[in-house]
Protein backbone atom coordinates (compact mmCIF):
# COMPACT_ATOMS: atom_id res chain seq x y z
CA UNK A 1 0.00 0.00 0.00
CA UNK A 2 1.40 3.35 -1.04
CA UNK A 3 2.12 6.29 1.20
CA UNK A 4 -0.77 8.35 -0.23
CA UNK A 5 -3.23 5.48 0.27
CA UNK A 6 -2.21 5.12 3.92
CA UNK A 7 -2.40 8.86 4.38
CA UNK A 8 -5.89 9.03 2.84
CA UNK A 9 -7.18 6.15 4.95
CA UNK A 10 -5.96 7.79 8.16
CA UNK A 11 -7.45 11.13 7.09
CA UNK A 12 -10.77 9.52 6.14
CA UNK A 13 -11.06 7.72 9.47
CA UNK A 14 -10.20 10.90 11.36
CA UNK A 15 -12.71 12.87 9.30
CA UNK A 16 -15.54 10.36 9.82
CA UNK A 17 -14.94 10.28 13.57
CA UNK A 18 -14.74 14.06 13.75
CA UNK A 19 -17.77 14.51 11.51
CA UNK A 20 -19.83 12.11 13.58
CA UNK A 21 -18.89 13.87 16.81
CA UNK A 22 -19.50 17.31 15.30
CA UNK A 23 -22.87 16.21 13.89
CA UNK A 24 -23.94 14.77 17.25
CA UNK A 25 -22.97 17.86 19.23
CA UNK A 26 -24.43 20.21 16.63
CA UNK A 27 -27.68 18.27 16.56
CA UNK A 28 -27.95 18.50 20.34
CA UNK A 29 -27.23 22.23 20.29
CA UNK A 30 -29.70 22.91 17.47
CA UNK A 31 -32.44 20.85 19.14
CA UNK A 32 -31.93 22.64 22.43
CA UNK A 33 -31.91 26.03 20.70
CA UNK A 34 -35.16 25.13 18.92
CA UNK A 35 -36.70 23.94 22.18
CA UNK A 36 -35.80 27.20 23.89
CA UNK A 37 -37.37 29.13 21.00
CA UNK A 38 -40.59 27.11 21.31
CA UNK A 39 -40.53 27.56 25.08
CA UNK A 40 -40.30 31.33 24.62
CA UNK A 41 -43.32 31.22 22.30
CA UNK A 42 -45.29 29.24 24.89
CA UNK A 43 -44.21 31.69 27.58
CA UNK A 44 -45.49 34.61 25.49
CA UNK A 45 -48.87 32.87 25.12
CA UNK A 46 -49.18 32.39 28.88
CA UNK A 47 -47.98 35.95 29.56
CA UNK A 48 -50.56 37.33 27.14
CA UNK A 49 -53.29 35.31 28.87
CA UNK A 50 -52.16 36.62 32.25
CA UNK A 51 -52.30 40.20 30.94
CA UNK A 52 -55.85 39.69 29.65
CA UNK A 53 -56.86 38.14 32.96
CA UNK A 54 -55.47 41.07 34.91
CA UNK A 55 -57.08 43.64 32.62
CA UNK A 56 -60.44 41.89 32.87
CA UNK A 57 -60.31 41.67 36.65
CA UNK A 58 -59.33 45.32 37.18
CA UNK A 59 -61.02 47.10 34.27
CA UNK A 60 -63.89 45.03 32.85
CA UNK A 61 -65.41 43.32 35.89
CA UNK A 62 -66.07 46.57 37.83
CA UNK A 63 -67.87 48.02 34.80
CA UNK A 64 -70.16 44.99 34.51
CA UNK A 65 -70.79 44.50 38.21
CA UNK A 66 -74.23 46.17 38.23
CA UNK A 67 -75.37 44.37 35.09
CA UNK A 68 -74.36 41.05 36.64
CA UNK A 69 -77.20 41.39 39.13
CA UNK A 70 -79.70 40.98 36.32
CA UNK A 71 -77.79 38.63 34.02
CA UNK A 72 -74.48 36.81 34.42
CA UNK A 73 -71.96 38.03 31.89
CA UNK A 74 -68.98 35.68 31.29
CA UNK A 75 -67.10 38.68 29.89
CA UNK A 76 -66.34 39.61 33.49
CA UNK A 77 -64.59 36.29 34.17
CA UNK A 78 -60.79 36.59 33.67
CA UNK A 79 -60.19 33.06 32.37
CA UNK A 80 -63.14 33.32 29.95
CA UNK A 81 -61.73 36.58 28.58
CA UNK A 82 -58.21 35.14 28.25
CA UNK A 83 -59.42 32.09 26.34
CA UNK A 84 -61.77 34.11 24.14
CA UNK A 85 -58.94 36.44 23.10
CA UNK A 86 -56.74 33.44 22.38
CA UNK A 87 -59.40 31.78 20.20
CA UNK A 88 -59.38 34.94 18.10
CA UNK A 89 -55.60 34.75 17.72
CA UNK A 90 -55.75 31.04 17.02
CA UNK A 91 -57.30 31.78 13.62
CA UNK A 92 -53.86 33.02 12.60
CA UNK A 93 -51.96 30.33 14.52
CA UNK A 94 -54.09 27.18 14.24
CA UNK A 95 -51.32 24.85 15.44
CA UNK A 96 -50.89 26.74 18.72
CA UNK A 97 -53.24 26.25 21.62
CA UNK A 98 -54.04 27.71 25.03
CA UNK A 99 -56.49 26.47 27.62
CA UNK A 100 -57.27 27.13 31.25
CA UNK A 101 -58.14 23.58 32.18
CA UNK A 102 -59.77 22.76 35.50
CA UNK A 103 -60.77 19.58 37.28
CA UNK A 104 -64.11 21.03 38.34
CA UNK A 105 -64.78 24.06 36.12
CA UNK A 106 -67.85 26.27 36.10
CA UNK A 107 -67.94 26.07 32.32
CA UNK A 108 -67.89 22.39 31.20
CA UNK A 109 -65.89 23.42 28.13
CA UNK A 110 -62.93 24.07 30.44
CA UNK A 111 -62.88 20.58 31.91
CA UNK A 112 -59.40 19.03 31.77
CA UNK A 113 -58.70 16.08 29.52
CA UNK A 114 -56.82 13.09 30.89
CA UNK A 115 -53.35 14.40 30.06
CA UNK A 116 -54.25 17.89 31.27
CA UNK A 117 -55.57 16.40 34.52
CA UNK A 118 -52.23 14.65 35.00
CA UNK A 119 -50.45 18.00 34.82
CA UNK A 120 -52.86 19.56 37.30
CA UNK A 121 -52.22 16.68 39.68
CA UNK A 122 -48.50 17.47 39.57
CA UNK A 123 -49.27 20.99 40.79
CA UNK A 124 -51.64 19.68 43.46
CA UNK A 125 -48.97 17.31 44.79
CA UNK A 126 -46.36 20.08 45.02
CA UNK A 127 -47.79 23.47 46.11
CA UNK A 128 -44.37 25.08 45.48
CA UNK A 129 -44.30 24.01 41.83
CA UNK A 130 -44.84 27.07 39.63
CA UNK A 131 -44.19 25.70 36.14
CA UNK A 132 -44.31 22.40 34.29
CA UNK A 133 -42.65 21.84 30.92
CA UNK A 134 -42.95 18.64 28.93
CA UNK A 135 -43.39 17.35 25.39
CA UNK A 136 -46.04 15.06 24.03
CA UNK A 137 -46.67 13.36 20.73
CA UNK A 138 -49.74 14.25 18.70
CA UNK A 139 -51.00 13.18 15.25
CA UNK A 140 -49.55 16.44 13.90
CA UNK A 141 -46.16 15.82 15.50
CA UNK A 142 -44.47 16.59 18.83
CA UNK A 143 -45.60 19.64 20.80
CA UNK A 144 -44.06 21.42 23.75
CA UNK A 145 -46.35 21.94 26.72
CA UNK A 146 -45.90 24.81 29.18
CA UNK A 147 -48.24 24.83 32.15
CA UNK A 148 -48.66 27.12 35.13
CA UNK A 149 -50.95 26.37 38.08
CA UNK A 150 -54.21 28.14 38.79
CA UNK A 151 -54.47 28.42 42.58
CA UNK A 152 -57.15 30.11 44.65
CA UNK A 153 -55.21 32.77 46.53
CA UNK A 154 -57.90 35.48 46.58
CA UNK A 155 -60.78 34.81 49.01
CA UNK A 156 -63.05 36.86 46.74
CA UNK A 157 -62.98 34.02 44.21
CA UNK A 158 -64.75 31.75 46.70
CA UNK A 159 -67.85 33.97 46.66
CA UNK A 160 -68.81 32.34 43.36
CA UNK A 161 -67.36 28.87 43.87
CA UNK A 162 -68.00 27.72 47.44
CA UNK A 163 -71.57 26.47 46.98
CA UNK A 164 -74.56 27.13 44.66
CA UNK A 165 -76.40 28.85 47.50
CA UNK A 166 -73.65 31.42 47.99
CA UNK A 167 -72.95 31.95 44.30
CA UNK A 168 -74.74 34.63 42.25
CA UNK A 169 -78.06 33.24 41.09
CA UNK A 170 -77.48 34.52 37.58
CA UNK A 171 -74.33 32.39 37.32
CA UNK A 172 -76.15 29.30 38.61
CA UNK A 173 -78.92 29.92 36.09
CA UNK A 174 -76.39 30.00 33.26
CA UNK A 175 -74.08 27.12 34.21
CA UNK A 176 -76.16 25.07 36.64
CA UNK A 177 -75.53 24.04 40.26
CA UNK A 178 -73.29 21.04 39.54
CA UNK A 179 -70.11 22.61 38.19
CA UNK A 180 -67.41 24.82 39.67
CA UNK A 181 -68.27 24.57 43.35
CA UNK A 182 -66.47 23.27 46.42
CA UNK A 183 -63.27 25.19 45.74
CA UNK A 184 -61.04 25.96 48.73
CA UNK A 185 -58.56 28.71 49.51
CA UNK A 186 -54.98 27.95 48.30
CA UNK A 187 -56.26 24.93 46.38
CA UNK A 188 -54.92 24.19 42.88
CA UNK A 189 -58.06 23.92 40.80
CA UNK A 190 -56.53 23.93 37.32
CA UNK A 191 -53.69 25.03 35.09
CA UNK A 192 -52.95 27.43 32.26
CA UNK A 193 -51.67 25.17 29.51
CA UNK A 194 -50.02 26.41 26.32
CA UNK A 195 -49.00 23.97 23.58
CA UNK A 196 -46.67 24.94 20.74
CA UNK A 197 -45.74 22.65 17.81
CA UNK A 198 -42.10 21.63 17.49
CA UNK A 199 -42.27 20.39 13.89
CA UNK A 200 -41.15 23.70 12.37
CA UNK A 201 -38.10 24.15 14.60
CA UNK A 202 -37.21 20.46 14.23
CA UNK A 203 -37.28 20.76 10.43
CA UNK A 204 -35.20 23.93 10.66
CA UNK A 205 -32.71 22.14 12.93
CA UNK A 206 -32.50 19.23 10.46
CA UNK A 207 -31.92 21.63 7.57
CA UNK A 208 -29.19 23.53 9.42
CA UNK A 209 -27.57 20.26 10.46
CA UNK A 210 -27.48 19.04 6.85
CA UNK A 211 -25.98 22.34 5.71
CA UNK A 212 -23.38 22.16 8.48
CA UNK A 213 -22.45 18.55 7.77
CA UNK A 214 -22.43 19.21 4.03
CA UNK A 215 -20.16 22.22 4.54
CA UNK A 216 -17.75 20.15 6.61
CA UNK A 217 -17.72 17.45 3.92
CA UNK A 218 -16.90 20.03 1.23
CA UNK A 219 -14.15 21.54 3.36
CA UNK A 220 -12.69 18.08 3.99
CA UNK A 221 -12.78 17.23 0.29
CA UNK A 222 -10.94 20.46 -0.59
CA UNK A 223 -8.39 19.91 2.21
CA UNK A 224 -7.74 16.28 1.27
CA UNK A 225 -7.22 17.22 -2.40
CA UNK A 226 -4.79 19.99 -1.45
CA UNK A 227 -2.93 17.73 0.99
CA UNK A 228 -2.67 15.00 -1.65
CA UNK A 229 -1.26 17.47 -4.15
CA UNK A 230 1.25 18.74 -1.57
CA UNK A 231 2.11 15.19 -0.51
CA UNK A 232 2.68 14.17 -4.12
CA UNK A 233 4.97 17.04 -5.07
CA UNK A 234 6.74 17.57 -1.75
CA UNK A 235 7.18 13.97 -0.54
CA UNK A 236 6.07 11.22 -2.92
CA UNK A 237 7.63 12.51 -6.16
CA UNK A 238 11.10 13.27 -4.66
CA UNK A 239 11.12 9.95 -2.79
CA UNK A 240 10.24 8.11 -5.99
CA UNK A 241 13.09 9.86 -7.80
CA UNK A 242 15.53 8.86 -5.08
CA UNK A 243 14.14 5.33 -5.10
CA UNK A 244 14.60 5.10 -8.90
CA UNK A 245 18.13 6.52 -8.66
CA UNK A 246 19.03 4.12 -5.83
CA UNK A 247 17.69 1.20 -7.84
CA UNK A 248 19.77 2.24 -10.89
CA UNK A 249 22.91 2.60 -8.78
CA UNK A 250 22.34 -0.79 -7.16
CA UNK A 251 22.26 -2.28 -10.68
CA UNK A 252 25.59 -0.63 -11.53
CA UNK A 253 24.27 2.30 -13.54
CA UNK A 254 26.45 5.09 -12.19
CA UNK A 255 25.48 7.41 -15.05
CA UNK A 256 21.97 7.96 -13.71
CA UNK A 257 21.25 11.68 -13.21
CA UNK A 258 21.29 13.17 -9.75
CA UNK A 259 18.07 13.81 -7.91
CA UNK A 260 16.79 17.34 -8.47
CA UNK A 261 16.91 19.37 -5.27
CA UNK A 262 14.15 21.94 -4.70
CA UNK A 263 13.65 24.05 -1.63
CA UNK A 264 15.31 23.78 1.78
CA UNK A 265 13.03 21.44 3.69
CA UNK A 266 13.80 17.96 5.06
CA UNK A 267 13.11 16.25 1.74
CA UNK A 268 15.52 18.63 -0.04
CA UNK A 269 18.14 17.94 2.64
CA UNK A 270 17.62 14.19 2.12
CA UNK A 271 18.02 14.64 -1.65
CA UNK A 272 21.28 16.56 -1.17
CA UNK A 273 22.58 13.84 1.15
CA UNK A 274 21.57 11.19 -1.39
CA UNK A 275 23.41 13.02 -4.19
CA UNK A 276 26.55 13.34 -2.05
CA UNK A 277 26.39 9.66 -1.25
CA UNK A 278 25.99 8.89 -4.95
CA UNK A 279 28.99 11.04 -5.86
CA UNK A 280 31.08 9.49 -3.08
CA UNK A 281 30.11 6.02 -4.25
CA UNK A 282 30.95 6.93 -7.86
CA UNK A 283 34.39 8.26 -6.79
CA UNK A 284 35.02 5.16 -4.76
CA UNK A 285 34.14 2.93 -7.71
CA UNK A 286 36.55 4.93 -9.95
CA UNK A 287 39.32 4.58 -7.40
CA UNK A 288 38.75 0.85 -7.19
CA UNK A 289 38.67 0.61 -10.98
CA UNK A 290 42.01 2.42 -11.30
Amino acid sequence: MGLKAKFNIVMAVAFLVGLGLAAFLSNQALRESGRQQVLRDAGLIVAQAAAVRGYTATEIEPLLREQMKARFLPHSVPNWAAQTVWRSMQKQYPDYNFKEAALNPTNPADRATDWEADIIEQFRKDPKLTEWVTTRDTPAGPVLVLAKPVRITNPACLLCHTSPKEAPQTMVDLYGPNNGFGWKLNETIGAQIATVPMAVVNKQADRLLMLYVGGLAVVFAVVIVLLNVMLHYIVVKPVRQMSTAANDISLGNMDAPEVEVKGSDEIASLAESFNRMRRSLANAMKMLGS
